[in-house]
């Protein structure tokens, strides 16, 4: 069965359907160069609205195993790939790439040259696009209707005198949450739609901003409760969460062209002068030369391009990483950076 790719900029590319076969969609068109992690990629929520397509040639050489999504269901829209395989060779596999997505209901094409198609989403940025089932004329229009995100409360253990980590929920991945979780560290997930009050009266120790989809000015209402937050408690923003930071603090942000997604981006700490491996995604950027009229310092760059990577607030245990120090997939070159947290929080403690 035939499957179409339909791009904003008019290129049609023609494919073997493969997921679910009779679903079309609409999304924004995205590339990751991740060799491996496909069932993390797919299930992470900054994914959500998006069709994926992986450089790497060859998906799904090693299934699906459990205990390894990121989320509750697959986020990603639709997968382009250039072969998906059915033939599993992983003793944690329990199905195939192509029966998860079937279940999920996902949509994907398979037999396409996606470095070609990679070539011109660099080209010309990251672009609306349409998986069909037959060819269309009309140009598609990406899904941008918001997601409502529910709350969850999650303990680690039952230490009398423990840390409290209240998460707000823009998006985050399973893996951020479990790097937070150990013996004297409980974890609250809330909604951004939280007031100040409402995450004060967890009488926290520490907030986490997460990850998550889009453009970080849609969430400008959340951005008068994170000028709060840093005045009150010690405060760690991931990804989406960094730019918000930088939002709160007078900084702004920018769309680039085609975003970091993947799992190989070089980051520079520009207080240690350590290189970390890092896995990235993320289509929106904290701009450097903003910062510098802010209260905020720049502590980490991309090594590749120089975007802003890192911030912290001088005098206050406020700090933010635009790339994933989680992983999932990918190195684990900052894992570091959940213990410097608690530390922090132990340190610090917050305004109850």
């Amino acid at each position: 069965m035939k499957k179409y790719l339909t791009l904003e900029n008019g290129d049609v590319f023609v494919g073997e359907a493969c997921g679910d076969l009779g679903a079309e969609i609409d999304g924004e068109l995205v590339f990751t160069t991740s060799m491996t992690g496909y069932q993390e990629t797919l299930t992470d929520p900054s994914y959500k609205h998006q069709i994926i397509s992986f450089t790497y040639p060859l998906i799904g050489n090693y299934g699906i195993s459990l205990g390894t999504n990121q989320s509750d269901t697959v986020q990603a829209a639709a997968v382009v790939v250039k072969e998906m395989t059915d033939q599993v060779f992983h003793y944690q596999s329990v199905i195939s790439l192509d029966a998860f997505l079937k279940q999920s209901k996902v949509p994907a094409i398979s037999g396409i040259d996606t470095r070609q198609l990679t070539k011109i989403i660099r080209r010309y940025g990251t672009m609306k696009a349409s998986l069909t089932n037959h060819p269309i004329v009309d140009q598609p229009k990406a899904d941008r209707s918001a997601s409502i995100i529910k709350s969850a409360t999650l303990s680690a253990g039952d230490t009398k005198d423990v840390e409290h980590v209240v998460v707000v929920d823009f998006g985050v991945k399973d893996n951020i949450v479990k790097s937070l979780q150990r013996p004297g560290v409980d974890v609250t997930v809330v909604t951004p739609e939280s007031t100040f009050e409402d995450i004060a009266n967890l009488h926290p120790t520490g907030i986490l901003l997460s990850n998550g989809p889009g453009d970080p000015t849609d969430y400008s209402d959340f951005v008068p409760v994170i000028q709060k937050l840093q005045d009150n408690f010690p405060l760690f923003g991931i990804c989406l969460g960094h730019q918000l930071l930088a939002l709160a603090n007078g900084a702004t942000t920018y769309k680039m062209t085609f975003g970091h997604r993947g799992i190989n981006h070089p980051v520079k700490n520009l207080i240690t002068g350590d290189i970390y491996i890092t896995s990235q995604n993320h289509g929106y950027a904290v701009d450097v030369d903003s910062v510098k009229d802010t209260p905020l310092e720049v502590t980490a760059l991309e090594v590749n391009d120089k975007t802003c990577e890192g911030l912290r607030y001088p005098g206050r245990p406020v700090f933010s990483v635009q790339y994933h120090p989680e992983a999932a997939p990918g190195p684990h070159d900052a894992t570091k950076l959940f213990d410097d947290f608690i530390e922090i929080m132990h340190v610090n403690g917050g305004v109850h």
